[in-house]
């Protein structure tokens, strides 16, 4: 092999990593809202009311971190500190896993993220962030007690047709065989994964709380 050849290749694999799509450089397994829910810190009803760029610190070469700051107004609270929440951080853009959010005071969102303590939270393109108005009524009613009821249950991603539970704590999420890889379908929309008296766990469907009845084991 020529001695050139090996820098050749080299400069070959730089050229080749800059010309690299910057949205690749994030990428997020689709999960149930239910299972966002419980791995977040924190889960709120909100309206982001003004944005701007701030340095975070450094990186390893001394280079400053820039985030955006979005200023919030807190409607509800589902899940988090006693203290309302006033700042949201994300990085600067979605190639580097930022969730971008309308600043109009026009829209509400539903935000889960990661607690940065004294009133801030964290977000990035794969926590859960959507529109108020885009949730179902069962989504809205299962924020309240029903979500977190299941934190315990695993949900499971089926990738195609047949799948089967491994453990009875499990459920199968189907929407992404059922409906085309659609991560926003039927189970997502309407169903959460209940933990019984038993310890298994089951899909249950409806707007109001789970009976005893489901509870001691009746099949939803």
């Amino acid at each position: 092999m020529p001695a050139a050849l090996p820098s050749l290749l080299a400069w070959l694999a730089v050229l080749l990593l800059g010309r690299a799509r910057p949205a690749d450089a994030c990428s997020c397994s689709p999960i149930h809202p239910q299972q966002a829910f419980c791995n977040a810190d924190v889960v709120i009803r909100a309206k982001a009311v003004s944005a701007k760029e701030v340095d975070s610190g450094n990186d390893i070469y001394g280079n400053p971190i820039k985030r955006i700051q979005y200023e919030i107004k807190q409607i509800k609270m589902f899940k988090g500190p006693d203290q309302d929440i006033e700042f949201i951080y994300t990085a600067p853009s979605t190639a580097v896993c930022g969730r971008p959010l309308d600043t109009s005071g026009k829209k509400e969102y539903l935000i889960a993220g990661k607690s940065e303590g004294n009133g801030r939270m964290h977000i990035t393109l794969c926590d859960l962030v959507s529109t108020w108005d885009s949730l179902s009524p069962t989504q809205k009613k299962s924020l309240n007690q029903r979500y977190q009821m299941g934190c315990e249950c695993k949900i499971s991603r089926c990738l195609s047709i047949p799948c089967f539970v491994s453990s009875s704590d499990e459920c199968l999420w189907t929407d992404w065989a059922m409906e085309k890889n659609n991560v926003d379908g039927r189970q997502a929309k309407h169903y959460a994964c209940i933990k019984r008296s038993d310890g298994s766990c089951a899909w249950y469907r409806g707007a109001a709380p789970p009976k005893q009845e489901f509870l001691d084991i009746e099949d939803p």
